[in-house]
């Protein structure tokens, strides 16, 4: 009798136990839909009635919206200086060494990047920092990591120019494009004149490349008004973007970018890979290690990421700056250097969980939209 009632009561207990863990589950999937439910909720209304944001005081913030609606592709075939453009952008006849395009470094099939962790350019030279994709530069305020260049114009005739690059010696750039026959009819179209200038080189590149924008995300489309274009993951990414993982403090406004500088621990002060950023512009020690903040708009499609290139996993990126991103020991610092860089305080641990991480990626895949499939141009001849 004693065993079978042992044996009853051990039934009991793990029935209950059964329960218990039952329970307990369906408690945390009826939260986990609770809390999805709720930031559908507040998420799914105009962007000005989203939850205020975590900004620290001071920075200068855009609330995240939609891109414009335009159809600046089909400038390519409609307007001759784009058209021209384009033609000029694939010819790796504006490189001394008559093998390095633009599109060698910014290809359409990658983002207009090159996926690459540094660029190549002629005789196979590396340069020392990652190409930056040309989505939307039009709409830039500075280009290049380090903010170089404040026109379109500079930012065409700067890699024409470098001798890792392009390496063309630009006085003697318009005498060779203009010897190729087949060029004098685009000009003439472009220009009114067959004559080729440096200047009309460049003012076609530039139109061209200011046709060169991502394409609608499903970010948009819900931000548009149609709230099931992101699912329960993806707003909830978009809640902990604006909030707790606080990227909007320097990724905000329509293309995810606050055009300013920071310095985010990646500077390599003293070591390999060692990159000064802003201050090699400005001479200034408080741009030590500053560089430009890039936009987000398709950033699943533009890696590997960082001025440097070295990171290829966006989990990976996202643990670092969960760590808060503080790689520099300041006891390590020597106090008479007055370079020593100093990372943003913007930057501090967050926290984050795992289930919240691969929720700050399913956003950012949300963020990404379908690439455009430009064809190369037949070049003149």
């Amino acid at each position: 009798m004693k065993l079978k009632r042992t044996s009853i009561c051990l039934a009991l207990i793990a029935g209950s136990v059964t329960i218990l863990s039952w329970a307990t589950s369906r408690s945390a999937t009826m939260n986990g839909r609770g809390l999805n439910d709720s930031l559908r909720l507040l998420y799914a209304r105009p962007a000005g009635e989203w939850p205020a944001p975590n900004i620290d005081q001071g920075l200068p913030y855009e609330e995240l919206s939609a891109l414009p609606y335009d159809s600046e592709w089909l400038r390519v075939e409609k307007d001759p200086q784009v058209k021209l453009g384009q033609v000029l952008f694939f010819d790796p006849r504006l490189s001394a060494s008559s093998q390095i395009s633009c599109s060698s470094c910014h290809d359409p099939e990658i983002a207009w990047g090159d996926a690459r962790r540094v660029s190549l350019g002629t005789d196979h030279l590396q340069g020392s920092r990652n190409s930056m994709s040309l989505l939307n530069i039009v709409s830039r305020k500075s280009f290049f990591w380090d903010g170089r260049s404040k026109s379109l114009e500079d930012q065409v005739l700067n890699p024409i120019a470098a001798h890792n690059e392009m390496n063309m010696q630009t006085p003697l750039l318009a005498k060779k494009i203009g010897d190729i026959a087949g060029y004098k009819p685009l000009f003439k179209k472009a220009y009114g004149s067959e004559q080729v200038s440096l200047d009309k080189i460049v003012k076609a590149i530039v139109a061209f490349e200011s046709v060169i924008k991502s394409r609608q995300s499903r970010f948009d489309e819900f931000v548009r008004g149609k709230y099931t274009a992101l699912n329960d993951e993806e707003i909830q990414g978009l809640d902990l973007f604006r909030r707790k993982a606080r990227c909007i403090n320097c990724h905000n406004g329509t293309y995810f970018t606050d055009e300013q500088f920071h310095n985010i621990g990646l500077t390599y002060y003293g070591r390999e890979y060692e990159d000064l950023g802003r201050y090699n512009v400005t001479k200034l020690a408080k741009d030590v290690g500053r560089f430009k903040t890039p936009s987000l708009r398709d950033v699943m499609k533009t890696g590997p990421w960082m001025h440097n290139g070295l990171f290829d996993n966006m989990t990976g990126i996202i643990n670092m700056y969960n760590s808060g991103m503080h790689q520099l020991d300041d006891k390590a610092k020597d106090k008479s250097d007055t370079l020593y860089p100093k990372t943003d305080i913007i930057l501090q641990p967050l926290k984050l969980t795992k289930e919240e991480k691969q929720a700050l990626v399913a956003f950012l895949d949300a963020i990404t939209a379908t690439q455009y499939k430009m064809r190369r141009p037949e070049l003149p001849k």
